[in-house]
């Protein structure tokens, strides 16, 4: 299977139209559809279901959508990796959620920055739901992710710490004078509604709530009464004085883990995992 027929494959199982695919790839859409066509018969089986009005994927097509995605990023985290060995000297690429882990972050530089051989570790703040993507295509060597939000599969991971959530809430509200609160008090208020948060693709769900960027734009609207917020119990040593921090007794604990690709070779990676697990 050659790599520009995966791409031209997950162009379309992205679309759902040729013409679309074809547009973004730059190509015409007949050789388009002959590459498909010839990719079909060389594995002996539909990857999508065609009529006159719709394009979709069958079940073998959604496994090669996945499984393509995976080969791409690989190939690509090759040519980053490759290019980056050379560039400038061996360095460590670091990527977390801005606002996220700050002080777990701060930490870990320092601790590790102490170790003989240490060696100069740069830092992407990244916004919600991008640390995977940057990790899997090689902008980046090692991330920080937050079970459950973040998927962790095929990275090898350590776990640094484990935590409770805790509902942000404008200051004077009601339920900001209470002890705790559980996820159905704060889920269905009708003048807070819980903000939205973008998907790996970009795209935001439905719903009436804001659509949020980073932690910055969110405290802002906490604090402006437009939404109320879960979040992991470390977020109070970030709080603004118009925001109260309420734990929410039912929420699923947040366990920080930091993650690599499990075929890295690095010693500088090993060094940093080694004080990371210290930590």
């Amino acid at each position: 299977m050659e790599t520009r027929e995966l791409r031209y494959f997950v162009a379309v199982a992205e679309e759902l139209h040729f013409g679309r695919a074809a547009q973004r790839l730059g190509i015409a859409q007949p050789p388009l559809s002959r590459a498909i066509q010839r990719l079909e018969r060389r594995l002996g089986v539909a990857l999508l279901e065609r009529t006159s009005r719709a394009v979709t994927l069958t079940d073998a097509g959604s496994v090669l959508l996945r499984e393509g995605l995976a080969a791409l990023d690989a190939i690509d985290a090759a040519d980053r990796r490759t290019r980056r060995a050379v560039a400038g000297g061996p360095k460590l690429v670091l990527v977390t959620k801005a606002g996220a882990s700050s002080e777990l972050l701060a930490k870990l530089l320092d601790a590790y920055a102490a170790e003989p051989g240490a060696v100069p570790v740069d830092i992407i703040l990244c916004a919600v739901a991008e640390q995977e993507r940057l990790l899997r295509d090689g902008r980046a060597d090692v991330a920080l992710l937050h079970r459950p939000f973040d998927s962790t599969v095929g990275f090898d991971t350590e776990n640094l710490r484990t935590e409770g959530q805790v509902a942000l809430l404008p200051t004077g509200h009601p339920l900001s004078s209470r002890a705790s609160v559980r996820m159905t008090d704060v889920s269905a208020l009708p003048d807070l509604p819980m903000p939205r948060w973008p998907r790996a693709d970009g795209t935001y769900p439905d719903g009436s709530g804001p659509e949020v960027h980073d932690h910055t734009q969110l405290l802002q609207l906490v604090g402006l009464g437009r939404t109320v917020v879960v979040l992991p119990e470390s977020v109070r040593a970030h709080l603004r004085d118009d925001v109260a921090a309420v734990p929410v007794e039912d929420a699923p604990p947040v366990t920080t883990v930091i993650a690599w690709p499990p075929h890295s070779r690095s010693r500088a990676l090993a060094d940093l995992i080694r004080v990371a697990s210290r930590l």
